[in-house]
């Protein structure tokens, strides 16, 4: 049966509620073990390391500009990770200074192209993702991003959501084996993937134990996805979110990464949005995913700690509200 967008978003209902159920069904392999870590706040704060990568910053700097401004996790690049093991750095003494500082691995950024139509650069895909998987393992994270890589772009082909479901059923299992949780990532951009509605029913539909969704702000609006849809999913299926903001101008359809701000100085509701992330007793990291070039101009760590205190300011007015 071919799936289109319009099944996806009626299907969007049934899709939270099997993603809700996921912990209650069968473990699959040493993934499905990994729980969210609580704290008396529903909120953790997470530093994406695209917020300062325009300062070109090293693996290790990145470590500790986070811990100086005070994040509770880091989401580090595995292109990043790479360069560092390529320049001689040891992902253990890496893993082990993240957690001297006091901070976690609470997902990381890969680029693995596991949805694309093409069988060979699809298995060469899983085999990316299974050796970037073990490069988070040794520092100690447990989710990676999976988004639509390879078939966002303008040209490529629409997917059949059920292929999609198919493909990163298929992406699951590597993370079984390597003991990381692949985040279904949505982009607001892409030609697929790019609406909560989707991703929605791509993840309900694998009968995965566990299936997590990596979402955005900026993602979020960018494929016109309704910020109410937010309400829909359980707390083990949201786990990491990316907080941004973005400027009433330009319209929508012209808007693109390098506009994304700090949370609170645009236009996003983000009351909504942290109530329906912070609610029903879910603990999530916040993760500050940002690409603003004006930032990239300044000091990585004034970034850093200002990036931090504008999204304990936006936690503070929802709590308030």
């Amino acid at each position: 049966m071919n799936s289109t967008r319009r099944m996806a978003l009626q299907a969007i209902g049934a899709g939270a509620l099997v993603l809700a159920g996921n912990k209650s069904g069968a473990a699959r392999g040493a993934a499905a073990s990994i729980t969210v870590p609580r704290n008396d706040s529903p909120f953790r704060y997470c530093l994406n390391m695209s917020t300062i990568r325009g300062q070109k910053p090293t693996v290790d700097q990145e470590v500790e500009i986070a811990a100086k401004a005070g994040f509770n996790g880091i989401e580090p690049w595995i292109p990043n990770l790479r360069k560092f093991v390529e320049d001689g750095g040891k992902l253990a003494d890496l893993g082990k200074k993240i957690s001297d500082l006091g901070l976690t691995v609470d997902s990381a950024i890969g680029f693995a192209q596991w949805i694309v139509d093409d069988e060979k650069a699809r298995a060469n895909g899983l085999e990316e993702a299974k050796r970037d998987m073990d490069m988070l393992r040794q520092i100690g994270g447990t989710r990676i991003a999976a988004p639509p890589v390879g078939a966002h772009g303008g040209d490529a082909p629409k997917i059949d959501l059920d292929a999609a479901a198919e493909r990163y059923a298929a992406l699951q299992k590597v993370g079984d084996d390597c003991g990381v949780l692949p985040q279904l990532e949505v982009w607001g951009f892409s030609k697929n993937l790019s609406r909560l509605g989707e991703v929605a029913y791509v993840a309900a539909s694998t009968g995965h134990a566990q299936t997590l969704l990596l979402l955005d702000a900026y993602h979020l609006y960018k494929g016109g996805s309704d910020f109410a849809g937010l309400d829909l999913f359980s707390d083990e299926s949201l786990q990491v979110f990316h907080i941004n903001d973005y400027p009433a101008a330009p319209p929508r359809e012209q808007m693109n990464d390098s506009h994304r701000v700090y949370p609170g100085d645009g236009i996003a509701p983000m009351t909504q949005i942290l109530k329906s992330l912070g609610g029903k007793g879910r603990s999530i990291t916040l993760s500050l995913e940002l690409f603003n070039p004006d930032y990239w101009k300044q000091d990585a760590q004034e970034v850093a700690n200002t990036g931090l205190a504008k999204m304990k300011a936006v936690v503070a007015a929802a709590e308030k509200a």
